[in-house]
């Protein structure tokens, strides 16, 4: 597959079949992806190849909290988890509304489920002084994460992002020992999609691409 195939066609799978992903695939998969880039190349990120059907189970629970917030948030017309603007959905509502299996079960039935980390000792968090929530550590890590699914895409596998486990971090750690330095990035699960998309929905470039300025004229061809 081309490389531009591959950007233009990789997307968020969450159904999967019931077939394996052989270590050999995952290793290609994994071998290719290291060469992401990392802030000062400290390459800080650790990967925990998760199998067994308990823990998988496990990491899905934990994200449950935060799936419930994020569907109230949705049905009352807010924008969930925004730093911008706080929910005004009461806590009641939020813990009565039913977690969708979508959110859930692709992590419980994916053959392999990585937990991905980044140590914060190797991060260079150059915004953590700015009066917002920081995003540059992230280009330490999330690299990393989409050349996994670029390699999982073109070797016929399919996966996604998920974060929702993130806010139970601690529980994460014990979960699978993960040293006190390092924050969860992501939960991705990768198997073999039972459907394999081929054109994906994005804005068209003169959406959000200007010149010179913000405000500038769009870039055309």
């Amino acid at each position: 597959m081309e490389l531009h195939e591959v950007m233009r066609t990789t997307f968020a799978a969450r159904e999967f079949t019931d077939d394996p992903l052989p270590d050999d695939v995952l290793w290609r998969i994994l071998d290719n992806a290291r060469f992401a880039p990392s802030g000062g190349n400290r390459q800080g990120s650790h990967i925990v190849v998760v199998r067994d059907a308990e823990t998988k189970r496990g990491i899905s629970q934990l994200g449950e909290p935060t799936v419930r917030r994020y569907i109230a948030q949705n049905k009352a017309g807010e924008k969930p988890w925004n730093p911008l603007h706080p929910t005004k959905v009461p806590q009641d509502v939020i813990d009565a509304t039913e977690v969708p299996d979508s959110f859930v079960v692709p992590i419980r039935t994916a053959p392999v489920v990585l937990v991905v980390s980044v140590d914060l000792a190797l991060v260079a968090a150059i915004d953590q002084d700015l009066d917002r929530v920081g995003v540059v550590s992230g280009a330490s890590v999330y690299p990393l994460v989409w050349n996994i699914l670029l390699g999982a895409r073109e070797q016929g596998f399919g996966g996604t992002i998920t974060t929702m486990a993130v806010l139970q971090e601690a529980r994460i750690r014990d979960l699978l020992g993960l040293p006190g330095s390092h924050a969860l990035a992501a939960v991705v699960p990768l198997g073999k999609p039972v459907r394999q998309l081929t054109k994906l929905r994005r804005q068209p470039l003169d959406e959000f691409v200007t010149l010179d300025r913000f405000d500038g004229p769009p870039l055309t061809p």
